[in-house]
C-alpha cells in the first residue's frame, strides 16, 4: 500500500503542478463563459440592413395600410409595374411587392410577387412575409365580417407545471422537462468528455513509459497491477480536482456575468415564486428568475454524490481499458489504433444513447442503458435530473461497482505481459491470450 501511495501521489503531483493543468482548469469556466456572452451577442444582434419596399395594390387588398418593422418600410405606389420597374434603379427603392386580386376570401393560401434586383435576404424575406400575412388576415377579419377580440380569444398559449402527487415526499421538487433536460444533457456530455479525455491521458501515459523503457525501472521495485492501478486514481484525482475548482468557479462567474450585463436580481427573485403562465415569455429576467427557482429546487445533495459516483466507476472502468492497450502498444500508433475501437465504440453508443435519452429518460432503451454498465456512466447522468425510480439507480450502481472491479482486473492482467513485451505486434486475439497467462 506505501508504494502504492507513492505511485499516485506522483502521479497527482506532476500532472496538477504542470502549467497546462493550470492554465486549463482555471480559464475554461472562462472560456465557456466568453463563448456564452459572444453566442448572446451574435444572436442578439440586429442586422443594419435597411430595406424599403414599394406596394403596388391596385385592388386595394391592405386598405393602405402596413406595419413597418425595424429595418423594413412598406410604402404603396399608384404606379404600374412596368413604370416601376423601369424606375427602380433610380430610386431608394429595394424591392417591388406587387398584391394580385385575392379571389377566395377562404383561400388558404396567397402568393405576392416580390421584385428586385437582387435576392433579398432571408430575415428580410421572412419579415415582408410575416407583415403581409398579418395584413391578409386583417383582411379576412373585415371581409367576413368576423370578431378580432373573439378570433385572438382562440390563441391559447399552453404551458405545464408539473406538480407531484404526494406534498412533502421526495418528489415535492419537480422540474420543467426543459430544465431537466438541459441539465441532463451538461452530465451527460461532462462524463463523455471525461472518460474520453482522461482515458486516453492514461493510454498516452503508460505508452510514454513503455516507450522510453522507464516502466522497466519501475517494475523492479513495484508489481505491475499497482503501477497500473496507482496510475489510474492518480489521474482519476486530477480529474475530480479539476471538477472540483470548476464547479466553484462557473457558478461565481456565472453570478458576476448576470451583474455585469445588469439583470436584477430582485427581479428574478420575485419571479420565483410566480407560475410559469404568469410570466411574459419577453421577460428575460423572469424567465431566467424561473429557471434559477427550477434549479434550485433540484436535490443537489443526492444529485452531485450520485454523479461522483458514476464519474468514478465509469472512470475506473474504462481507464482500465485505456490502460490495457497502452500496455500493448508499441513505438507504432497506427497499429495499436485497432486495439481501441472495441472501447471507443461503447463509449459513442453511450453517447448518442444518452441524447435520446434526454428527449425520452422513460423509455426502454434509456432505461436498460442507464443500467447496462458499459453505457450507465453516461447515461444514468442524464436520467437523473428526471428522478428516476431509487430501484434503477440502485441496480445501475451494484452493476457499475461490480464491472469497474472486474475490468480493472481483467485489464491488470493483461498489463502485466504488455508493459514489458516489445517488438511484436498485437491483435485482440492476442490480448485474450494475455488474459491467461499464469504469473
Amino acid at each position: 500500500m506505501k508504494k502504492l501511495g507513492i505511485i499516485i501521489r506522483r502521479e497527482y503531483l506532476t500532472r496538477v503542478t504542470r502549467r497546462s493543468f493550470i492554465i486549463a482548469t482555471f480559464l475554461t469556466p472562462l472560456g465557456f463563459a466568453l463563448l456564452f456572452v459572444v453566442v448572446g451577442v451574435i444572436f442578439s444582434y440586429k442586422s443594419d440592413d435597411v430595406s424599403k419596399v414599394a406596394i403596388l395594390d391596385h385592388d386595394n387588398i391592405l386598405g393602405g395600410s402596413i406595419k413597418d418593422e425595424q429595418n423594413l418600410f412598406f410604402k404603396f405606389e399608384d404606379k404600374s409595374l412596368d413604370e416601376m420597374r423601369n424606375t427602380l434603379p433610380d430610386t431608394d427603392y429595394d424591392g417591388i411587392l406587387v398584391l394580385p386580386p385575392l379571389k377566395d376570401v377562404l383561400a388558404g393560401r396567397y402568393t405576392g410577387f416580390y421584385y428586385s434586383e437582387k435576392q433579398p435576404a432571408p430575415d428580410i424575406e421572412m419579415a415582408i412575409k410575416n407583415r403581409l400575412g398579418e395584413a391578409i388576415r386583417d383582411y379576412k377579419i373585415k371581409s367576413l365580417q368576423l370578431d378580432p377580440k373573439q378570433l385572438a380569444a382562440l390563441d391559447t398559449r399552453i404551458e405545464l407545471d408539473p406538480e407531484p402527487l404526494k406534498q412533502g415526499g421526495q418528489d415535492a421538487s419537480v422540474m420543467t422537462s426543459a430544465i431537466a433536460s438541459g441539465i441532463g444533457f451538461i452530465m451527460g456530455i461532462i462524463m463523455y468528455m471525461a472518460v474520453f479525455i482522461y482515458g486516453m491521458m492514461i493510454m498516452r501515459s503508460v505508452m510514454e513509459e513503455k516507450t522510453t523503457r522507464i516502466v522497466e525501472v519501475m517494475i523492479s521495485s513495484v508489481r505491475p497491477f499497482e503501477l497500473m492501478l496507482g496510475k489510474i486514481i492518480g489521474v482519476g484525482a486530477v480529474g475530480l480536482t479539476q471538477f472540483a475548482i470548476w464547479a466553484i468557479l462557473i457558478p461565481l462567474i456565472s453570478m458576476g456575468a448576470s451583474l455585469a450585463f445588469g439583470m436584477d436580481a430582485s427581479a428574478m427573485n420575485a419571479s420565483a415564486n410566480m407560475n410559469a403562465a404568469e410570466i411574459n415569455p419577453d421577460d428575460m429576467q423572469a424567465m431566467i428568475g424561473l429557471a434559477m427557482h427550477e434549479i434550485n429546487s433540484i436535490n443537489w445533495w443526492f444529485m452531485i454524490p450520485a454523479f461522483v459516483f458514476y464519474f468514478l466507476g465509469g472512470y475506473f472502468l474504462y481507464a482500465s481499458l485505456f490502460a490495457a492497450v497502452g500496455s500493448a502498444m508499441g513505438d507504432d500508433l497506427g497499429e495499436g489504433q485497432s486495439l481501441t475501437i472495441p472501447i471507443t465504440i461503447p463509449v459513442l453508443l453511450a453517447f448518442y444513447i444518452m441524447m435520446a435519452a434526454v428527449q425520452a429518460p422513460n423509455s426502454s432503451m434509456a432505461v436498460w442503458s442507464s443500467i447496462f454498465p458499459l453505457f450507465s456512466p453516461i447515461v444514468m447522468p442524464a436520467r437523473l435530473a428526471f428522478g428516476p425510480p431509487l430501484w434503477e439507480i440502485a441496480l445501475s450502481m451494484v452493476l457499475l461497482a461490480a464491472a469497474s472491479v472486474f475490468f480493472v482486473w481483467l485489464s491488470g492482467r493483461i498489463y502485466r505481459v504488455g508493459i514489458l513485451m516489445y517488438g511484436k505486434k498485437v491483435t485482440l486475439k492476442e490480448l485474450g491470450k494475455w488474459m491467461f497467462y499464469k504469473e
